[in-house]
């Protein structure tokens, strides 16, 4: 896979194929266009070079989910390895499914979180802690089991966009450490 990021790196000059940032191979990652559960060769042509934090944010979406989150952006794009505060996915679709390499979410200073979201995250903080050692241990479990309680506890149904959202703040808080699909857990 070293040799696959270098020729993208190279043929892209060194920058993020998306946000077209200076891209340092240790923040690297290889994002298939056509994601590899959906059939995605693992050929240059359906690869390119981007943030390790695109590249979570992208997942396993369709190439149709990509381009809306692209094209969403109105002018520059913005990558979530370089904003301050969490980017919100514009584009239905679930997080992480274990295609992505290692992600560690920009921690912003002090981030407002809207009340909303904060409810649901300190409902979702307060299931895992009580699940103790019988968390979910893969990216795609941990969203159904978030999506399952917030039906449960709110009586609402989460929007992937919601659930994303939610699992970006976990990981931005410390709470939620993802690679490569699985979850680990920092809540007490």
């Amino acid at each position: 896979m070293s040799a696959h990021l270098d020729r993208l790196l190279f043929a892209q000059g060194g920058m993020c194929f998306f946000c077209r940032n200076p891209l340092p191979k240790a923040d690297a990652s290889v994002e298939h266009l056509v994601a590899s559960s959906n059939g995605g060769a693992n050929a240059d042509d359906n690869c390119v070079a981007c943030c390790r934090a695109l590249n979570q944010l992208l997942g396993s979406k369709s190439i149709k989910e990509k381009l809306q989150i692209v094209l969403n952006q109105r002018g520059n794009f913005k990558c979530p390895a370089h904003l301050a505060t969490p980017p919100k996915p514009p584009a239905p679709g679930l997080a992480d499914t274990g295609n992505s390499p290692s992600v560690s979410a920009p921690k912003p200073a002090a981030a407002k979180v809207p009340s909303a979201t904060q409810e649901r995250l300190e409902l979702v903080l307060a299931d895992l802690k009580k699940r103790g050692a019988s968390r979910p241990r893969k990216t795609s479990t941990l969203t159904s089991t978030i999506k399952a309680l917030i039906k449960q506890h709110r009586q609402e149904n989460l929007s992937d966009a919601d659930l994303n959202g939610l699992i970006g703040e976990l990981q931005r808080q410390g709470k939620v450490t993802i690679s490569e699909g699985k979850v680990t857990y920092k809540v007490g």
